[in-house]
This record gives structure tokens, sequence and C-alpha cells, in this order.
């Protein structure tokens, strides 16, 4: 009798489409298989399919868009298959692709589909963006901070349980779940299958994959297909909308908090007020992004991701999904600001003294692993073009040589606190590596920590972001 019910529901159900995929695409073609996916979607999770709706994914054919010119393009593939190009991209069209490298594909209502969207699934489109990603250090945000002792011994000190046994404090390793509700939420976690499981719904019984790790769409996030990375860290599913990338509350999703206050700085300098004011009246869909004409002030997509044009078009800036290339300095979450690693994984550094650091504990660079002068040079420039866009040279120089000014300064003042903790180390008035011991657990590391981490680091974003 259920299966009778669910075949009359689908059966109406599909006497109504014609009317719904015109309204739900503006008469944009949907693939079969999407069409089976709305089917019963509509109803179990209409809010899913409604961000659908209003995506550009849902209006315009993959064929199309490869006809927009270079500069307005949102696709980055030069070819499509055949079986895309004529088609929007729907459910099926994310959800059934690259199958078999997915852990987690699952038989449902006659699909093989997986749950978790990777980056590889978007490249079929966005190529370019996939690859510039995975050059960024956000992918390796898991490996860099899970795979390095020194920081995962930070991050057992902040969401380890501490207990008091009369004489001192004792920390215990953080459970799976709070590494998932804390640091890894934005580093992001291990997704992977754990068997599978039958439960009701209201489609009738349905089997499906058990993840663990999941929910979770950190910039780092491993995915079941071996991938890393998460697109919907910016551009959250189902709309996947640019606006959303370009305003800063998704940036503050995770650059928030006293160890990475960027959005904080930004939301109290001169160009936060002013987005904060007038942003209403910006296009925050425009492509290419023209300032001037649709923004007056940069918010942070401006300055680390979006094609920036002037009104003539001349290119100000590319697009970029790899963050850090317009970057000359490391400011945060490290003892010292130092040039960029080389290498988005941070994991692989070492300092001559034997620490997995950019910078030995007295200020050295590990210079093999970071950019060159030359390098550094190249991309502060790229970051001055589109100040430039606003600001005169003086104006856009004298502002730079003030950050670095500023570099300078909290570096010999974490060097100061630094030397009093060697010379603590030293007379034993607290354990540090020589015993064996961790370099975070004692108050006076913590004080130590809190100079470097907090305040060393809001200085240098309040002079990086004015």
């Amino acid at each position: 009798m259920l299966r009778l019910f669910q075949a009359l529901v689908v059966i109406g159900v599909v006497t109504i489409l014609p009317s719904f995929v015109s309204a739900a695409a503006t008469g944009a073609k949907i693939s079969q298989k999407t069409r089976a996916c709305l089917d019963c979607h509509s109803k179990v999770t209409p809010g899913i399919v409604s961000d659908w709706k209003q995506s550009r994914h849902s209006k315009i054919k993959v064929g199309e868009a490869l006809l927009d010119d270079v500069l307005s393009r949102r696709v980055s593939t030069v070819g499509i298959d055949p079986e895309y190009s004529d088609i929007v991209v729907g459910c099926a069209e994310c959800h059934t692709i690259n199958g078999a490298t997915h852990k987690d594909t699952f038989e449902h209502h006659g699909f093989d589909i997986h749950i978790v969207v990777t980056p590889p699934d978007c490249a079929v489109c966005h190529p370019v963006e996939t690859e510039e990603y995975s050059k960024n250090i956000m992918a390796q945000a898991y490996g860099n901070l899970m795979h390095n002792p020194l920081y995962k011994d930070l991050e057992k000190n902040i969401n380890g349980v501490h207990s008091f046994n009369g004489t001192s404090v004792e920390v215990q390793e953080p459970d799976g779940l709070t590494e998932s509700d804390a640091c890894l939420h934005c580093h992001g976690t291990i997704v992977e299958v754990d068997g599978n499981k039958e439960r009701e719904t209201v489609m009738g019984r349905m089997k499906f994959p058990v993840l663990t790790g999941w929910p979770n769409q950190g910039v780092g996030r491993i995915n079941p297909d071996g991938s890393k990375g998460a697109c919907t860290s910016c551009h959250p599913r189902h709309s996947f909308s640019i606006e959303v990338a370009r305003k800063p509350a998704t940036c503050s999703e995770c650059h928030k908090g006293p160890d990475v206050p960027a959005y904080k700085v930004y939301s109290v300098s001169k160009h936060g007020n002013i987005y904060a004011s007038l942003g209403k009246n910006w296009d925050f869909k425009a492509v290419p992004w023209t300032v001037g004409e649709d923004f007056t002030a940069p918010t942070c997509a401006t300055c680390h991701a979006s094609l920036v044009t002037d009104k003539e078009g001349n290119v100000l800036a590319k697009r970029t999904h790899q963050m850090n290339d317009r970057l000359s300095w490391r400011l945060f979450g490290l003892i010292y600001a130092h040039a960029h690693p080389k290498s988005a994984d941070t994991s692989i550094i070492s300092t001559k003294a034997g620490l997995p650091l950019p910078t030995e504990l007295t200020g050295e660079p590990a210079s093999e692993y970071l950019i060159d002068k030359a390098e550094q040079q190249k991309r502060r420039k790229t970051m001055q073009n589109i100040c430039l866009g606003c600001h005169s040279t003086q104006w856009t120089d004298s502002f730079f040589t003030k950050l670095e000014n500023t570099i300078k300064t909290t570096n010999a003042m974490t060097m100061v606190a630094t030397q009093i903790l060697l010379d603590a180390w030293d007379k034993g008035v607290a354990k540090g590596p020589a015993d064996k011991d961790s370099l975070f657990n004692e108050a006076i590391e913590k004080m130590w920590v809190e100079q470097w981490l907090f305040y060393a680091n809001s200085t240098r974003f309040a002079a990086a972001m004015g």
C-alpha cells in the first residue's frame, strides 16, 4: 500500500511538473535526472529547492555561460561535454557526477548519488578556480593544524577539558565532536563513511550512508573522494551566490575571533564604515566588478579574490581563488609575522632547530620554505594596484610603509616576550621543549601566547586594514 501511495505521489508531481519547471528555471532546460530530484525534494526539502531556483545555476544553460566575453564569464572551462551543454546545472549534475570516486555514493530511487559535492565536482565547469584553490593555504587548513605537532598541542590546550588535581592542572585530549565544533569548524573535518543506516522518512524507509565529521564546510575539509576543501565555505549551497561570497559577513564566519580578527578590524575601519553605510546600493553580482561603479569601497573579496576593473575596463586585479597570491606577509596565527610560505602545505616546514615553525623562537625565518623578497614585492604591487583604483600613489606607498613598520615593531615586542619565556625555561621556572613539555600549558606560557596570538595579531591586522 505504501509503494502504491509513493507511485501515486510521483505520478501526481510529474503531472504538474511542466508548470513547476517553468517557475523554477524561467524556461531553462532541466535534465530528466534533475526533474526526478525536484519531484520529491520540492516537498521534502523546499528550502534547498528554493535556494536553487534563485541561483544562476537554475537559469543559465552551461553552453550559454561559455558564450560570455572573457571578463564577464563565470565559468573557466573552455569546453563542456555535450551531455551538459544544453541544460542548466541542477541537483543531478552535481550529486551524480564522478560517482565512482565518492565513497559516499549510494543508490537512491534508481540513481547513484553522493551527498558531499566536492571541488573536483565543481571543476567540471570551474577548473581554474578549483586548481587555484588547491594551491591556497585554506585548502590545506586541516593538515596544517592537525599534522603539525606544535599547533596540535596548542589546539589540545585550548579545546581539551582541564582538571585540577590539587597541585597542578591536567589537560585531556579533546574529543572529536569538540574539535569539529571548534577549530575544525573552520579548518575542516575528515568526512568519512561509517556504514549505512536505514531510517524512516516522509517518503518511506530509506537507507543512507552514515558520515562522520559531517556536517562541515570548513575550508580544508577532507572529502569522501579524497579531495580537500569546500567551495560552500564561501559560496553556500544551494544558491552558490557570488553576492554572498563578496560580502564580509561570509568571511566573518572564520575571521572574527581574537586570534583572527580580520572582520572585527574591517568593521571599524573606514572601508567597513562605508560598506555598512552605502553597501546596500552596491551591485554585488556584476562580473567584472567595477570600482567606482559597482562599489565604492573594498570588501574582503575585493582585495583577496575578485576580478576588479576600472570604468574603462582596465583590469586592476585578476580573479583568483588562491587567496594568498596578493599577500606578501603572513600576519596571523604565528609567533612572528613572516614572508608567506612557498607551499600551501605548511606542515612540511621545519627550522634549523627542528621546530615545525616558519621562524625560530628567536625570530629567524626558515627562509628555504618562504617566498623571497622579489616574490614579496610582486605580491605587494598586485595588492597596491587595487588600492590605486581609489587612492593616489603617495597614499598607497605610505600606507604600506606604515604596515611594514608595524610588522617590524610587533615582531620586536614579541621577541622580548619570547626572551623572557626562554629565560624562564633556562632557569627552571617553567618547563619547555628541553624538558619534553608543552609550550602552552603553564601560566607564563599562556601569557606569551596571548602576546602574539591576540595582541600582535590584532595590531598587525589594524595596520593592514586601516
